[in-house]
């Protein structure tokens, strides 16, 4: 991975909302909100973003900003799916900050 991903990564993780919000979204798919071993929100990213402003108590603007920040850093992906949007997390920009970090 290039310094400047890394630096994307970085910059995106150190908004402290977003931090949490990133953490949120793995553990939310750790728990088993995921299907098929990816990190996918069964519902779709309006579930995230459902969940989140509950938890978090944020804005939906507020998280969907955060969202966007997060797919531009590349964290997470999100697609569309009919009328809703499916939610990522990429396990290849996990598995390089780990990489960094050892």
């Amino acid at each position: 991975m290039k310094t400047l991903d890394l630096v994307k990564i970085f910059k995106a993780l150190s908004c402290e909302q977003r931090f949490n919000l990133f953490k949120a979204l793995y553990e939310w798919c750790e728990e088993g909100e995921c299907m098929d071993g990816e990190y996918t929100c069964t519902d779709g990213i309006e579930k995230c973003f459902t969940k989140a402003c509950c938890c978090m108590n944020l804005s939906r603007s507020t998280i969907s900003h955060h969202f966007k920040e997060l797919q531009n850093a590349g964290l997470i992906n999100y697609t569309r799916k009919g009328q809703s949007f499916l939610c990522k997390i990429n396990k290849e920009a996990i598995f390089e900050i780990q990489n960094f970090l050892k």
